[in-house]
């Protein structure tokens, strides 16, 4: 007798999580992120953010506020805040957890993603591939089966805080050694900076492209996508023209 198929998360199990803190993104971030998932997968869902200032997000979102992490004062963002994401019980979250940033921009289907192989899932980094550590802009989970991920870094915050840039290369490495850590496909999560704008000197007379197997646009950097529409001098040799195809696709 065969073994039957591992079946695909079920609708009712499938939870996509955002965060934001500070000032940085405001509510619109979040509502478009809400819309885009809307258009891009199928079926049903919980949109859960996590969040220090509820306010102006629409009513579709589920808003948590983001677990303690007891980090000391005045320390550079690194994104630490994200590895709460793996608490043991979030807020009585069940089921499987895709973890989007907020300034992302989704130009294909999300389905995929909740059905891909792997226990845990994130960007391979496109700039040094030869290393093990992943982009944290896009990445799955099972919640609350990761919890060691966040006791770990509880428990040696300092050291590991001195021994990793930030959380994305602490969690690809503390997965790495346990054996768990995989990629996406590399075309579906793409590079505004990267992959989107031509490379100079087309840059100041092309305009720039989602390559055509994208489903997921990443800004990194200091250009997001309100900047990716108007257009940006953002550097010589990075100057893009406008893109407003951006705009509609970033939307609720």
């Amino acid at each position: 007798m065969t073994e039957p198929a591992r079946p695909s998360p079920r609708d009712s199990d499938r939870v996509i999580l955002c965060m934001k803190w500070g000032t940085k993104y405001g509510p619109e971030y979040v509502n478009r992120l809400y819309g885009m998932v809307r258009r891009h997968l199928s079926g049903d869902f919980r949109f859960v953010c996590l969040t220090d200032d509820p306010r102006g997000l629409r009513t579709e979102v589920e808003c948590h506020p983001i677990p303690e992490l007891a980090l000391p004062a005045g320390i550079p963002e690194r994104g630490w805040k994200k590895l709460t994401t793996f608490e043991p019980d979030l807020y009585g979250l069940r089921g499987t957890a895709l973890f989007l940033d907020v300034d992302v921009v989704i130009v294909g289907s999300l389905d995929a993603f909740f059905e891909h192989p792997g226990e845990f899932l994130i960007i391979h980094d496109w700039k040094r591939p030869w290393r093990i550590t992943g982009n944290s802009s896009v990445y799955r989970f099972r919640l609350g089966q990761l919890g060691g991920v966040l006791s770990h870094f509880r428990a040696h915050q300092a050291d590991i805080r001195r021994r990793y840039r930030n959380e994305q290369a602490y969690l690809s490495a503390y997965l790495h050694e346990r054996g768990l850590l995989a990629y996406w496909p590399r075309q579906w999560c793409a590079s505004y900076k990267y992959h989107c704008l031509p490379r100079w000197p087309s840059n100041y007379w092309r305009q720039p492209q989602a390559p055509a197997d994208a489903r997921v646009l990443v800004f990194h950097g200091t250009i997001n996508p309100p900047d990716a529409i108007v257009g940006t001098p953002w550097r010589w040799r990075r100057y893009a023209r406008p893109a407003p195809w951006v705009a509609e696709h970033w939307r609720e």
